[in-house]
């Protein structure tokens, strides 16, 4: 939809994004160590493949469902993720305790990358240490406290709070139709 079609409510207010730098950030630190493994010779593997073929050397198999909570992930994501892993030979899976479960392991050729992953994982951790502390104050400083001020107020509320107040370049649509969102 044009901001010139009905119901639009003027120019696409994604082209603007406050988090749009962050993200940017924190892809570019990740093509960063992609270009790494590149250059080591590393196939295969992304960056967000790392922590879960570290983990799976340490704990051992675990179904895809234990990993994702491991990681941090939905089981969706660690399901695609286990999938691409296993399209590159690096894990495999087999009947778990149950009809639905699988279990995810290491093969051979996923343990031998395990030295190299976790000396890369130790060094990234040390370059941003020290590329924080070319920075004013550190990012965990940031983090602490953007998650003191939502502990304040909820960033629900503060969402809220902006559709319910809109600006005056931010018009508000009527969501009390018949074609309400959610109904």
């Amino acid at each position: 939809m044009t901001s010139s079609e009905p119901g639009s409510t003027g120019e696409d207010p994604t082209l603007e994004s406050a988090l749009k730098p962050l993200k940017q950030l924190l892809d570019g630190l990740n093509d960063e160590i992609a270009r790494l493994y590149a250059r080591e010779g590393v196939t295969g593997v992304r960056p967000r493949f790392t922590m879960a073929l570290i983990r799976l050397h340490h704990r051992g198999p675990m179904s895809v469902k234990a990993l994702a909570a491991e990681i941090d992930v939905t089981h969706s994501a660690m399901s695609q993720t286990v999938t691409a892993l296993r399209g590159e030979g690096l894990v495999e899976t087999a009947p778990g305790p149950d009809a639905r479960t699988r279990l995810v392991s290491l093969t051979g050729q996923g343990r031998d990358l395990v030295p190299f992953l976790e000396a890369e994982w130790r060094a990234t951790e040390r370059a941003f240490a020290g590329l924080q502390a070319e920075l004013s104050q550190p990012l965990q400083r940031w983090i602490d406290d953007m998650e003191t001020a939502l502990r304040r107020r909820a960033f629900l509320d503060r969402i809220t709070d902006e559709l319910d107040h809109p600006g005056p370049d931010s018009p508000r649509p009527d969501l009390s139709g018949p074609d309400r969102p959610g109904q």
